[in-house]
């Protein structure tokens, strides 16, 4: 079954890393992603990236993105909830600087059509459309999907980005 041609709710999640071993982190990250769902994940390689807005200084990221189709009754919030628990669990601990080096980071960048803007989710995710760091990977697994919001598909979004970000598959 497609990721864009089912009619179940799919989720999107981008992992990035640029704290520790960031490589076994984000395959550590995306196997334990997989007892969110009963199909298998569909998984973009890693990608190393420049930091975008990050302190001075800040380590090259490894990112990535999967695709899965969330079990039933899963919402964004409780899908939120289980990857900030994955996220400690790799040894996130509360920012003390905007964008400082971490270990893992998971955005949840959409959940089927739904919409949110409350303090702690905004859905679909607010820059995912304009990050080359979330695009090149999702292009892998996605390029025709269409994020909510935007009428353009992956693809398309990923060809109109102005040069400068530095994003390498490794």
């Amino acid at each position: 079954m497609s990721l864009l041609t089912s009619a179940a709710t799919k989720a999107i999640v981008a992992f990035g890393s640029n704290l520790g071993e960031s490589e076994r982190i984000i395959h550590a990250a995306m196997a334990g992603m997989q007892i969110f769902s009963d199909e298998p994940l569909l998984k973009s390689s890693l990608w190393q990236t420049t930091p975008v807005d990050c302190p001075p200084g800040s380590p090259l990221f490894l990112n990535a993105v999967i695709g899965f189709f969330p079990r039933p009754g899963e919402t964004p919030e409780t899908l939120l909830g289980k990857m900030q628990e994955l996220e400690r669990v790799f040894g996130r601990t509360p920012k003390k600087l905007h964008n400082e080096p971490r270990p893992l980071d998971l955005d949840l960048i959409l959940f089927g059509k739904e919409v949110r803007s409350t303090v702690r989710l905004i859905l679909p995710h607010p820059r995912a459309h304009e990050r080359r760091f979330v695009l090149e990977p999702l292009n892998e697994i996605a390029p025709d999907l269409v994020l909510p919001g935007q009428s353009r598909s992956v693809a398309e979004l990923l060809a109109r980005l102005p040069a400068g970000e530095s994003c390498r598959k490794i």
